[in-house]
């Protein structure tokens, strides 16, 4: 869920660089959204935040996890286990409470990482959002990892109208950006790489020129060698010393996306593409 693509330049900081005179905002927007792509992908595209994205989460009922599917009237099995003290005793798995916890806490799952949540509806009612500068608590919260918790005394919808459309009665949405939160060592990395950018379109002598085809020099008995810049976009790099310097630190294994666990028996949101 994390690589549902960027719709919004990271922020960048250009005081330090000298931009070319005449340099338009046109132009830093668009260098600036090629930087933000370039860096996403690079670092593995888990930095945030992405475009939107709405989903009809499931939520998971207690019961859910007790292999043998016997219900006994509105209420589950007695499943018995053996306590620390060798000591037999029966656990009700319908109170789905642990010793963190003195009740059942309402909660779906959003795969993630959630970075925020732009929207909740059910039922086509739209639930208020936490606004912690105003001291407004909100109707949900989102702990670690992607867990939408409800807030306001209710809970979510056991069941919904799949076939419906989204935010009509019976329904439940939900709709959040994906990513990890920028840094300040993130927006000093794309200020960098947007500055050389812009650079090497206004006249410059880098950013996005064709790149020079010589790698060593001999003149009277002087020799410079020169990085090779293919070997180093292979690699994974810019070539710039705080870009590098921050995906060396982010995404050390040089990984192309987010790894992932898959299990047949767990609910994912359903998320529709079309139309």
């Amino acid at each position: 869920m994390s690589t549902a693509g960027q719709c919004d330049p990271w922020p960048v900081d250009l005081s330090c660089c000298d931009l070319p005179e005449g340099t338009g905002a046109d132009v830093i927007d668009r260098w600036t959204r090629v930087a933000s792509v370039m860096l996403w992908r690079l670092s593995g595209m888990r930095w945030g935040p992405s475009c939107p994205v709405t989903v009809r989460p499931c939520r998971r009922s207690c019961l859910d996890a007790y292999p043998y599917g016997v219900r006994w009237a509105a209420y589950g099995p007695w499943v018995p286990y053996m306590g620390v003290d060798g000591q037999w005793r029966n656990a009700n798995p319908c109170r789905c409470t642990t010793d963190c916890s003195c009740g059942e806490l309402c909660e779906v799952y959003l795969p993630g990482p959630v970075y925020d949540i732009v929207s909740v509806d059910v039922g086509g009612a739209e639930l208020v959002p936490p606004a912690l500068d105003t001291g407004v608590l909100g109707d949900y919260r989102v702990d670690a990892p992607g867990q939408l918790v409800r807030t306001d005394g209710e809970c979510w919808p056991e069941c919904q109208d799949m076939a419906a459309p989204a935010r009509t009665p019976g329904t439940f949405t939900v709709t959040y950006r994906t990513g990890l939160q920028l840094d300040e060592a993130a927006i000093a990395a794309v200020s960098e790489l947007t500055c050389h950018y812009i650079k090497g379109c206004g006249g410059g002598s880098c950013g996005c020129k064709s790149n020079r085809n010589v790698t060593r020099i001999s003149r009277q008995g002087l020799d410079m060698e020169m990085a090779d810049p293919t070997v180093i976009y292979s690699e994974g790099r810019t070539g710039l010393p705080m870009a590098d310097a921050w995906l060396a630190a982010v995404n050390p294994g040089r990984l192309a996306s987010a790894s992932r666990v898959y299990s047949p028996d767990f609910r994912r949101p359903r998320l529709t593409t079309w139309p």
